[in-house]
């Protein structure tokens, strides 16, 4: 299935994969209030639509600038902006719904990743980049803070040294080295990004959804509960998941030699 409803993203869901890809090249896929709108119909229709695992990418020689700063809604004309307001309509709702789909989500950053985009990438579970992709923390540049997560997250995946430096400074960090700080899962070469992060999304929503889903759940919730809290959620999470019909099938599949069929179920 796929939308040619939509001007700036691309949207396609196919055997359990959705693919959402930030179109608006011109722009370095920077965001506008219509983006945001259109993608989270996007994952409206993922998350309706059967999707089984998400994968966001962008268009042309970037990820994500960010925030598109000659949109009206957050351009200075003078009168004061309320970036607050962008923030809790759009940018906030998008971290919490990617965070909390019920599926694995990749990033797959084919360039430039800044500012917001940087901090979207971020939140998803995996993310992927191409060898010349670079993240950058740019909102100190114009006087703001990392929002979109960033605050919360980076010191999380790097440590507070490291994000720190990264949010002060602005510097850009390359693809190589967020991976070798733990803050990305892998690097490809350029030409291998698109195909690496199709295999990976298909093979997510080929597997058993529930199972990936909860891993995804308790790990990042972890990050928040003692460990007393967290051996009880996890000891609620296996006996949900044990009386699940992909706990059946892989077992049975093991035990018989053969590619297990997952339904999600």
């Amino acid at each position: 299935m796929s939308n040619d409803g939509y001007d700036t993203i691309q949207f396609e869901l196919s055997d359990g994969v959705a693919k959402l890809t930030l179109n608006r090249p011109e722009r370095l896929n920077s965001f506008t209030v219509q983006m945001h709108q259109e993608v989270a119909d996007a994952l409206d229709q993922t998350q309706n639509g059967g999707g089984r695992c998400l994968l966001i990418t962008g268009a042309g020689r970037g990820f994500c600038a960010g925030q598109d700063l000659s949109d009206r809604a957050v351009a200075p004309s003078g009168d004061a902006v309320d970036l607050g307001h962008s923030v809790d309509s759009y940018y906030n709702p998008l971290v919490r719904r990617l965070v909390n789909l019920p599926m694995p989500v990749i990033a797959a950053v084919n360039g430039v990743a800044a500012g917001a985009g940087a901090n979207i990438a971020l939140a998803c579970d995996i993310v992927l980049a191409a060898r010349s992709a670079k993240f950058i923390q740019s909102f100190a540049a114009i006087g703001l803070i990392p929002d979109t997560g960033g605050t919360w997250i980076l010191p999380r995946l790097i440590g507070m040294q490291r994000a720190m430096g990264l949010a002060l400074t602005g510097e850009p960090i390359l693809a190589d080295k967020a991976e070798a700080w733990g803050m990305i899962w892998k690097t490809f070469d350029d030409d291998e990004l698109d195909a690496q992060a199709t295999s990976m999304a298909e093979r997510f929503a080929a597997g058993p959804t529930l199972g990936l889903a909860e891993t995804k759940k308790r790990l990042r919730a972890a990050m928040l509960n003692d460990l007393d809290a967290e051996l009880d959620a996890e000891r609620d999470a296996m006996r949900m998941l044990g009386n699940t019909a992909d706990y059946a099938e892989g077992v049975d599949a093991f035990a018989n030699k053969r590619r297990p069929i997952f339904t999600g179920s």
